[in-house]
């Protein structure tokens, strides 16, 4: 077998399936990646038995047929290469010959036997959405996906389409996310995708992409075509959280702030708090002003800033880094947000519209 390629496209490729490697298996095979040569295309396979990634890249070829090569040389010695394009010569003996340039080197590679086939998807039930579309709707809800292993379903994300609807939702039991887009599509989805998946897909989506996404699904698994990429994840089985029923039907007070001033006070009050000097921050809205003040075993800090408020005055208490990386998920330059009372939920919202709808429980403040 033998083939010819561009490095850049090579590399670009190798990196891409890489992080769907295994990095340490009970198969050896899973902790390389799948070559398979085929009339001139080069297909790269990378598996963990959770989530795949496969592409195909053009080359110049001779001869058909399909290995497993260590994904650490793979890489490095594509990437290191001289020159422009690489050839690659595999013996009867898999042992693979790789040259550019000047630049000569050998290691040997291992039967594709053991190497596992990715699940196959039916592909008549899909759907799409702009690939910057959906990297945003990720980037905006993927913090709020539970760490806690102890109900696998939530941490991934739901997706749930519905009557033109589309919505990605990531919750933890204390915060929530929802980002929203309208959708062409009319049928009905609601399936949960592991946060791990999704932040790949997210890395993989350039910021300026526009085309589109095809997403195939069935009952166990989900694939994600990013042009010539392709992922496949397992989904999660369980009850996700009705989240429908936690959006606040109403609210007695409203805040226009600056997201920038918000989040700076915040990361003030942060340098009083560890993890042997916890604090919740405290927070009186009312007046036109949102004064933000913690005290810790470190010291104290009290700030305000000036906001657009309308409503009742409140006196609330809330974890700040859960208010702060729901600003950070938040788009634009203002949020709305919004209160009912000291101990419901806090809402966060875009400056217009709903777009993305962030919760989080407050916390009870002593006194």
């Amino acid at each position: 077998m033998k083939f010819i390629c561009n490095k850049t496209e090579l590399s670009e490729a190798v990196s891409n399936v890489s992080r769907a490697v295994s990095q340490k298996s009970t198969i050896p095979a899973l902790e390389g990646i799948k070559v398979k040569i085929s009339d001139g295309n080069v297909e790269l396979t990378g598996y963990n038995l959770e989530m795949g990634i496969r592409t195909t890249i053009q080359a110049t070829t001779d001869g058909n047929g399909e290995f497993v090569v260590n994904a650490r040389l793979f890489s490095e010695f594509t990437r290191r290469m001289s020159g422009d394009d690489i050839t690659f010569d595999i013996d009867e003996s898999l042992v693979i010959n790789m040259s550019c340039s000047a630049t000569e080197c050998s290691f040997s590679a291992m039967s594709a036997n053991e190497f596992p086939e990715l699940p196959m998807v039916d592909r008549t039930r899909s759907f799409s959405v702009k690939q910057n579309i959906l990297k945003s709707m990720i980037n905006m809800t993927s913090y709020a996906a539970s760490l806690n292993e102890s109900k696998p379903v939530l941490t991934g994300e739901l997706f749930d389409i519905e009557n033109g609807s589309f919505n990605m939702v990531a919750i933890d039991g204390f915060r929530l996310a929802i980002r929203g887009e309208n959708t062409d599509c009319t049928e009905k989805y609601h399936f949960v995708v592991p946060k791990k998946a999704l932040l790949e897909v997210s890395t993989l989506i350039k910021d300026d992409a526009e085309k589109e996404c095809v997403i195939f699904t069935n009952d166990r698994h989900i694939i994600f075509e990013i042009g010539s990429v392709f992922v496949i994840s397992r989904l999660l089985e369980g009850a996700f959280h009705n989240y429908k029923l936690s959006i606040p039907a109403d609210f007695k007070t409203e805040v226009i702030i600056n997201k920038r001033d918000l989040s700076n006070s915040l990361e003030r009050c942060s340098l009083l708090i560890d993890d042997k000097n916890k604090s919740p921050i405290r927070c009186e809205v009312g007046n036109g002003v949102v004064k933000i003040s913690c005290r810790t075993g470190i010291g104290k800090i009290n700030d305000a800033i000036s906001a657009d408020i309308s409503g009742e005055a409140v006196t609330i208490g809330f974890n700040n880094k859960l208010i702060l990386e729901a600003l950070r998920a938040a788009e634009g330059d203002k949020v709305r947000i919004r209160f009912n009372g000291a101990m419901k939920v806090i809402e966060i919202l875009p400056l217009e519209g709903e777009s993305f709808i962030f919760l989080i429980m407050p916390i009870q403040l002593k006194g």
